[in-house]
C-alpha cells in the first residue's frame, strides 16, 4: 500500500494535539521572539525535549526561527492555524445547532 503524502492540515492538527506545544504557541502569541532558553525555562522538560517540540511546530509551519549570533529566537506563524480554522468552520453548524437547542432547553426550564 502506497503511503499518501501528509497534508499541511494534517501536520497542523498533529502539532496542535500536544498540550506542551499548544502552551508554547500561546506563550509565543503573548511574547513574540523568545529565545529557546526562555521558552524552556517555565516548562517541566529538559531542553532537548523542548527542542523536539519546537521541531514539530517548525515542521508544521507554526513557528519560525531566527538566529542572531548564538541566540535563536522563535516566533509564531499563524497561517497554518488559519487553514485549520477554515476547515473547522465548515463543521461549525453541527455543534452550533446542538448548543442552540441546549440553550433553549435551559431557558425553558429556568422559568
Amino acid at each position: 500500500m502506497a503511503k499518501s503524502p501528509v497534508s499541511q492540515l494534517d501536520r497542523t492538527f498533529s502539532a496542535l494535539v500536544d498540550p506542551t506545544r499548544r502552551a508554547i504557541l500561546a506563550r509565543l502569541e503573548r511574547e513574540p521572539g523568545l529565545s529557546i532558553t526562555e521558552i524552556a525555562r517555565p516548562l517541566p522538560l529538559k531542553l532537548p525535549a523542548v527542542m523536539k517540540h519546537l521541531d514539530v511546530l517548525s515542521d508544521a509551519g507554526l513557528v519560525s526561527r531566527t538566529k542572531n549570533g548564538r541566540t535563536v529566537s522563535v516566533d509564531l506563524v499563524a497561517g497554518p492555524m488559519e487553514e485549520a480554522m477554515a476547515w473547522l468552520r465548515r463543521y461549525e453548524r453541527f455543534w452550533s445547532a446542538s448548543l442552540d437547542r441546549l440553550a433553549d432547553f435551559v431557558e425553558r426550564h429556568e422559568e
